[in-house]
């Protein structure tokens, strides 16, 4: 195995990106990092992690913040329970370790929304503790190298491929080791068209030398999505626009959006419009029609919703229990989901 670190460690010194959690040893921005990197590209990801750092340099700004501004500065990332998740770990430690982020793995492991993949990795790179990282890329890396058939996403895999990583961790370094074993599966052993002449590994790689890089990793499920029908009231007059707060129980949960009515199936415009659901938001009140936008396709990871946008002008539209009337320019306060954000960006807002 020692062939194995001595490879990877020389060509990840000599490739490694130049990132800014990696300046610092200090577990805060590791932690905000590999949150925001688990839902978006180091590329896309980049910005998020500036905004976020400036917004909340540290724990204890990160703890007293709203969580409506919370969610507001992660909105376009997705997966808003990791934001909820992070402010809540924040306030544990603020509330049981004064404010000083763990420096043990169960300690750090026990913090909301913190899973083995980002305990490990913050635990080897901030506090050098022998825990081997295993994500996505690792599968890859360590399923090619070494020939494993075992499916990743079924218990028997992940528990063998957790041990082989365990078993290659240089733990001597280990925070450097897993970085760069992720890093290599980044760079350079992608999913579809690995890079494996120019890998540190391949000349040991199975995968490689049989030719069989496509059959690995081996999957055994299917993603079952879940089919859904969003119709949106983009309802305005020439100063306000109107907005309701989604529940705590489904995506998106507790953020902003404009009425929606949700069909079994795809409805089309002359059901819906004035039905009993549309009433049961606009009632009596009189209102123009200016525009019906095309359906567009939302893909989540368990979920692809349809939806069409229905812009709605009405000069007599009031407040309600269900919806809040706010000036037009405030919308870039409220915390919304990535395709009402693009909806608006489309039409001006």
């Amino acid at each position: 195995m020692d062939d194995y670190r001595k490879a990877l460690t020389v060509w990840y010194n000599h490739t490694k990106r130049d990132l800014p959690w990696r300046e610092l040893k200090e577990p805060y921005p590791i932690w905000v990092s590999e949150v925001i990197l688990q839902q978006t590209r180091v590329q896309q990801g980049l910005e998020y992690y500036f905004n976020f750092m400036q917004k909340y340099p540290d724990i204890e700004s990160l703890a007293s913040a709203p969580e409506e501004e919370v969610l507001k500065t992660w909105q376009g990332l997705g997966y808003y329970s990791r934001a909820r998740n992070m402010q809540h770990a924040a306030k544990t430690i603020q509330r049981e370790h004064g404010g000083i982020f763990p420096a043990d793995y169960n300690s750090i492991k026990n913090l909301k929304g913190i899973g083995e993949y980002t305990a490990a990795a913050i635990a080897s790179i901030a506090f050098d503790l022998p825990y081997a990282v295993v994500d996505g890329n690792v599968y890859r890396v360590l399923s090619r190298l070494f020939g494993v058939k075992t499916p990743v996403d079924s218990s028997t895999g992940k528990k063998e491929f957790y041990a082989l990583a365990q078993m290659l961790l240089d733990r001597k370094n280990p925070g450097e080791f897993n970085q760069a074993l992720m890093e290599l599966g980044a760079l350079q052993c992608l999913p579809a068209q690995p890079l494996c002449p120019g890998c540190p590994l391949s000349a040991k790689c199975h995968a490689y030398i049989n030719q069989t890089t496509a059959d690995y990793p081996v999957k055994s499920k299917q993603v079952k999505q879940k089919v859904r029908y969003f119709n949106y009231l983009f309802i305005h007059d020439h100063i306000r626009l109107f907005l309701e707060k989604r529940g705590d129980r489904d995506i998106w949960r507790n953020m902003y959006q404009f009425p929606l009515i949700e069909t079994l199936q795809r409805a089309e415009p002359e059901e819906l419009i004035g039905g009993p659901a549309w009433q049961a938001i606009l009632g009596n009140q009189q209102f123009t029609l200016e525009a019906i936008y095309p359906e567009k396709v939302h893909l989540l990871t368990h979920q692809r919703l349809h939806i069409r946008f229905y812009s709605v002008r009405g000069e007599g539209i009031r407040a309600s229990d269900r919806l809040i009337s706010i000036p037009l320019e405030r919308i870039s306060g409220y915390p919304v989901p990535k395709p009402i954000a693009f909806f608006l960006s489309e039409v001006g807002h």
